[in-house]
């Protein structure tokens, strides 16, 4: 990208106080009782619709694209609107200083949307003499400009030639973060690695440290996974990690931005202590005319954020993460996806990463809030073909030289939704004691009959076998039949879906059943 487009003031690297200085003037601005700011924005998630990559070949990327000509009209358009504005530059960088994949990022705002690069500075690694702006990453970012001709009048283009991303209309602090870290992924793919959606944690054991990677669509579960404690266990990482040849995983962030609809200091403690604090910031949670907050109103937006440093929170060393031990893929599931699989072989492994099923939530907007997906990788910021995430993992796990464990998780129901009488929930304490369980390797395990995968009988601490065997549970209610028309129809969707994906290697598509 190099030089910045001219403005008429410039804040470079403000610190978080002068940052809050800004925010404590902004009509959406609100001190709560943590001391900190909440801040309510007119978007509320993703604008993935308006999202376009920039080129003249849109055969490369999977995303709907926009031609270069178009792309510099808006940009010029964008050019002379900074020009007349107040604004903010933040400056880090995308992983740790021993990363192989560190590279520079900034974000160049106006100064009216000061909450927006106070979480981003939380989330950068801090800048140093060595940052070179030749080669960051850059978001320039107009919350308050708008996009005529485009949804909602809104826009994102992403300029993979110069590494540039440009937001106009949105005041959503997502499209800052993954802004940069959409780039960054595309760049590691083509360094060899693969950028996953996910979080990470170490689990110690008797046997060592295990390292453990989630992946899943964001509300489906990942940051309250990656946060929840076994063996007081430690968080890495709760969004982007990248995992390259022989198992290594080098992170990304330096700080997290996780979702507090529903957060309950009993279950999950570390994340709420942190954003109940004056250093956290919050956006769309409900907070009332005397600064109470309040979790659980979702009346606005059931799409609530918060950020936090790692140094808000105990955590493991991001420089000295080392190799993956294995990899949870959630589901959010309703009907038939055990509390926990067992992938059999690295075909079956790949095809389920690619299936990326779940129930959408409110962060991928309204359009996808309860409907059931299917995102390969479980990451919808993947720019180019979906099929190359596929066939990488597998290049990648085929490259280890040690047992590399992958699992499905349902981290949502069996047996149907809350209407559905009988239906059972998969809850935090159950998920919590599969991850410690397969950390331990204290699972026992059995082939399941239908889909090929394997499917526990014994987890310890786990006290329903109906969650870890479906089949048993639609029996004991008079549903087999039921249960056999809904194995055939799974099965049948799942290889449609794959064989949509040309190019995975052969025998993906076969491992689903």
């Amino acid at each position: 990208m190099g030089t910045l487009p001219p403005a008429r003031s410039i804040v470079a690297n403000p610190t978080q106080d002068e940052l809050r200085d800004f925010v404590r003037t902004m009509p959406n601005a609100q001190r709560t009782e943590f001391g900190n700011f909440n801040v309510t924005t007119e978007v509320t998630a993703r604008s993935a619709g308006s999202t376009f990559v920039v080129t003249d070949d849109p055969s490369w990327s999977s995303k709907p694209t926009m031609p270069r000509d178009q792309y510099l009209a808006e940009a010029e358009r964008q050019n002379a609107y900074i020009a007349e504005q107040d604004m903010v530059l933040v400056e880090g960088y995308i992983g740790p200083e021993n990363s192989p994949l560190k590279r520079p990022a900034r974000v160049f705002i106006e100064a009216s949307n000061a909450n927006i690069p106070g979480m981003q500075q939380q989330l950068y690694y801090p800048k140093d003499a060595d940052w070179r702006e030749e080669e960051a990453f850059t978001v320039l970012y107009t919350p308050n400009l708008s996009a005529p001709g485009y949804p909602e009048e809104r826009l994102v283009t992403i300029d993979v030639d110069e590494w540039t991303t440009r937001v106009f209309g949105i005041d959503y602090f997502g499209e800052s973060k993954m802004g940069g870290l959409r780039m960054w992924m595309d760049w590691a793919f083509r360094q060899g690695a693969l950028a996953m959606h996910a979080g990470a944690k170490v689990i110690p054991t008797e046997d060592g440290e295990k390292v453990g990677l989630i992946i899943g669509l964001s509300g489906t579960g990942k940051t309250t996974t990656t946060f929840t404690r076994q063996n007081n266990s430690l968080p890495v990482q709760d969004d982007i990690v990248a995992l390259t040849e022989a198992g290594d995983v080098y992170s990304t962030e330096n700080g997290c931005f996780a979702k507090t609809f529903g957060l309950d200091p009993e279950f999950e403690p570390t994340i709420y202590h942190a954003l109940a604090s004056p250093e956290a910031w919050l956006e769309n949670v409900a907070v009332d005319e005397h600064g109470r907050v309040d979790f659980f109103d979702d009346s606005y937006t059931a799409n609530g954020r918060g950020t936090f440093s790692l140094s808000a929170i105990d955590h493991f060393d991001p420089r000295k993460l080392g190799k993956a031990d294995f990899l949870l893929i959630l589901n959010a599931n309703e009907t038939l996806q055990p509390a926990v699989a067992r992938m059999a072989s690295v075909e079956q492994a790949v095809a389920y990463f690619m299936l990326g099923e779940t129930k959408g939530t409110s962060a991928g907007g309204a359009a996808e809030a309860g409907k059931s997906l299917r995102v390969p990788g479980t990451n919808p910021f993947f720019l180019g073909h979906e099929y190359l995430q596929g066939n990488r993992l597998a290049e990648l796990m085929r490259s280890m030289d040690y047992d590399f464990g992958v699992f499905v998780l349902n981290t949502g129901r069996v047996g149907g939704g809350e209407d559905v009488p009988g239906s059972k929930n998969v809850k935090i304490p159950h998920s919590s004691a599969i991850v410690k369980a397969i950390a331990e390797e204290t699972i026992r395990w059995e082939r399941d009959p239908d889909f090929g995968y394997l499917v526990a009988t014994e987890v310890p601490e786990f006290d329903d076998p109906e969650l870890l065997q479906p089949r048993r549970l639609y029996e004991r209610l008079g549903r087999s039949d039921e249960y056999a028309r809904e194995v055939a129809a799974l099965k049948q969707a799942r290889q449609a879906f794959l064989a949509e994906h040309a190019g995975l290697e052969p025998g993906i598509i076969e491992a689903v059943g």
